[in-house]
């Protein structure tokens, strides 16, 4: 794995932009983007003699500082950066899309603007997915968001103004968009894994216009004699964010999508490598560390893979390194810390994997449904359910539960870390906890 010297490094260093920089900015106690300033998962350096001090324990009368209603339904994770927190809404049936900015001091909701509209949205069609599912990416002056196909937009933070949009990137998300967007030194990058259409995309940040995109490769067997899709459905649907990584001499994104995961050049979009598989509909985002992806691929056929990143071309036979197909999340995103990797199932089927072999360490069940990832945080996992309540146990080769805290509402977004605060958005509410340690 990277040490943990390397690893504390990149997370006090890292510039947007900046040569050699692994993501957005870190620094200040920021959470820029979905999973953090690296986007896996990892609010502090494994073994930091140093913790952050988050809390470890809360309800709806202990350790609150605020809490805050938010409007409409959306399922967005918050970012955070100089004292303000970023997230979407949408209206229930998906006809208007907003952005909400918090002041976290006092949760005092500073913005709640409308960006978009659609006249006709395509029906969700399911209990999961929300209309304002992406979460956004900020960094110091501006703030991006997407509601997939129903429109990309750049804000500038301070004034709140909206400095340039996209509405026309098509893609039939059938049941809500779920890809959120990221940032590589000058781009937005995009991912557009629909129904009808299958590809990723990157803008210019500074002003919106379109410099690559690259079509999805994966091979369909659903296709007529006029090369068209026989049924309608899931079947070449994805919901993945993608991971940028420093893969040696070369920089590297990894991503999910349907029938396959990919490496791709984030600079120009070209696809580097491919591993096929059978699965589709896959949303956890991938982790990566000593030249080794870990990559979930989806509803179907549920694996999660371990794939060596410095292949070329098909390299389903040759480059991964295992895989396994017991308990495996379909939904929520894992942790990797040192040589261990965590992983919660959607169902909260909990296990600890040696990330070298794929060899299971333990499994234990802290029962409920699972959609947020997991965050790691002073050699803790916190992990919670879409009933509201979050477990918290040790990062570790032996199981062993800390804390097991309760809200009132359940968690679809995935938590926030900043300084020793934890920010968590429920179905109804954004709370700011800290403890009074």
């Amino acid at each position: 794995m990277l040490t943990k010297q390397l690893i504390c490094i990149y997370l006090m260093v890292s510039i947007p932009g900046a040569p050699g920089a692994p993501h957005v900015a870190a620094a200040g106690g920021n959470w820029p983007q979905f999973r953090g300033p690296h986007g896996n998962g990892l609010a502090s350096c494994p073994g930091d003699p140093k913790p952050l001090g988050l809390p470890l324990h809360w309800s709806e009368t202990e350790n609150i500082v605020w809490k805050t209603s938010i409007p409409h339904v959306g399922w967005s994770t918050p970012v955070v950066m100089n004292g303000r927190i970023w997230f979407t809404s949408a209206t229930l049936k998906g006809h208007d899309f907003f952005v909400i900015c918090v002041d976290a001091d006092s949760g005092e909701i500073r913005l709640n603007k409308k960006v978009f509209h659609a006249d006709d949205p395509e029906p969700l069609g399911n209990p999961i997915n929300s209309y304002a599912s992406p979460s956004a990416v900020v960094e110091p002056g501006r703030v991006y968001l997407s509601f997939g196909s129903y429109g990309t937009a750049c804000l500038d933070t301070e004034t709140f103004e909206v400095l340039w949009t996209r509405r026309d990137l098509p893609c039939r998300h059938l049941r809500g968009p779920g890809s959120s967007p990221i940032l590589f030194e000058n781009l937005l990058i995009l991912t557009m894994d629909g129904v009808d259409v299958q590809y990723l995309v990157a803008l210019d940040k500074a002003t919106g216009r379109t410099v690559w995109k690259t079509d999805r490769t994966a091979q369909w067997n659903d296709l007529g004699d006029d090369g068209k899709p026989i049924a309608e459905g899931d079947l070449r649907k994805a919901y993945s964010t993608p991971l940028i990584i420093d893969a040696g001499a070369e920089r590297q994104m990894i991503t999910v999508g349907a029938k396959a995961l990919y490496g791709y050049d984030p600079a120009d979009g070209r696809e580097l490598w491919k591993v096929r598989t059978p699965a589709y509909s896959g949303a956890a985002r991938p982790v990566y560390g000593d030249g080794i992806a870990y990559m979930i691929s989806g509803f179907g056929k549920t694996e999660l893979l371990a794939i060596r990143v410095d292949g070329s071309g098909d390299v389903t036979d040759t480059n991964v390194v295992w895989k396994i197909n017991r308990s495996v999340p379909r939904t929520p995103s894992p942790v990797l810390v040192d040589d261990l990797l965590f992983t919660i199932n959607d169902t909260g089927i909990v296990m600890c994997l040696e990330a070298a072999t794929g060899k299971e360490v333990w499994k234990e069940s802290i029962r409920g449904n699972c959609a947020a990832s997991l965050l790691c945080a002073d050699g803790r996992i916190y992990a919670f359910n879409r009933d509201g309540k979050a477990t918290v146990f040790k990062a570790a080769r032996e199981y062993e539960v800390l804390a097991t805290n309760k809200l009132d509402s359940g968690f679809m977004a995935s938590a926030a870390a900043s300084g020793r605060t934890l920010f968590l958005r429920t179905k109804t509410h954004l709370y700011r906890i800290e403890s009074d340690k």
